[in-house]
């Protein structure tokens, strides 16, 4: 008899494919409970109507935070509204949204955002990670790099909307997250350093400062002049919660296919 086979023609291999197949569907298994626990349930996106089959028996999830924020479950918040101001470019499932109303506004696309806790981000000691400038922990912008405070703002139009008021730093990794920008209106917005080019600081202006006279100007062209008045403004002064970073993030990415209307077309 050959060694190989354990029981009549039965062998390890066909016993380790046996064993293989069995804990890959338990993975399956497994990992679809862990689904339903973690707020993902099955859903239809015409009806909005939950998959009445669940694979869980009832645990929920509990999320321990830092910071002495408590524990959060998922099923004990309100579930998103699905009925979003949009309809289907098709009748099929999956099939995209085409905005019916103000889409930067309404959060549809690259101008979605998350329902994030409404309480400011905060380092590992406890404090407050994004805050004005002034506020922080000593931090300062070196003397060689261009100050940004009252340099003037220019939107995607080339109007100029007001100028920098204030630099918003994140106090974790030392670098500027917002330009604090109070428009010509008197309005104070946060703008995403990211999406801000500054001008006025080259090489050229930097070796002879009397012989360029480039203009200094931040550059932020995701909206055009007349979409910062509806900017997601913070509630408190110097705090920014995460719910309103991702409400002010979206707004400005929503920027790049929605600003105008040959932004969303196609390029070819």
């Amino acid at each position: 008899m050959n060694a190989a086979y354990i029981v009549g023609t039965f062998d390890v291999a066909e016993l380790a494919f046996l064993l293989f197949l069995g804990f890959f569907i338990a993975l399956v298994f497994y990992l679809n409970r862990e689904s339903r626990r973690e707020g993902f349930p099955l859903e239809d996106e015409d009806t909005g109507r939950i998959h009445p089959i669940k694979l869980t028996d009832g645990d929920k999830k509990v999320f321990q935070l830092p910071n002495g924020r408590g524990t959060y479950v998922p099923e004990d918040v309100a579930r998103d509204d699905i009925n979003v101001p949009a309809v289907s470019a098709f009748r099929a499932a999956g099939a995209p949204l085409v905005p019916t109303g103000d889409p930067m506004v309404d959060g549809m696309g690259p101008a979605a955002w998350a329902n994030r806790s409404k309480y400011p981000d905060l380092t590992f000691d406890g404090r407050p990670r994004i805050v004005p400038i002034a506020q922080s922990h000593e931090l300062v912008v070196a003397p060689n790099d261009p100050q940004l405070i009252g340099y003037d703002v220019v939107a995607a139009d080339g109007v100029t909307v007001g100028k920098v008021s204030d630099i918003w730093v994140d106090q974790a990794e030392h670098i500027i997250r917002y330009l604090e920008v109070e428009t010509t209106s008197g309005k104070k917005v946060l703008a995403p350093m990211m999406v801000a080019v500054v001008h006025g600081n080259s090489l050229l202006g930097a070796l002879l400062p009397i012989v360029s006279d480039e203009p200094k100007f931040v550059e932020i062209d995701a909206i055009t002049s007349a979409q910062f008045d509806n900017v997601p403004a913070v509630e408190t002064a110097g705090i920014i919660t995460r719910y309103e970073e991702d409400r002010i993030q979206a707004y400005f990415g929503g920027g790049y296919m929605y600003a105008t209307p040959e932004r969303s077309e196609a390029w070819i």
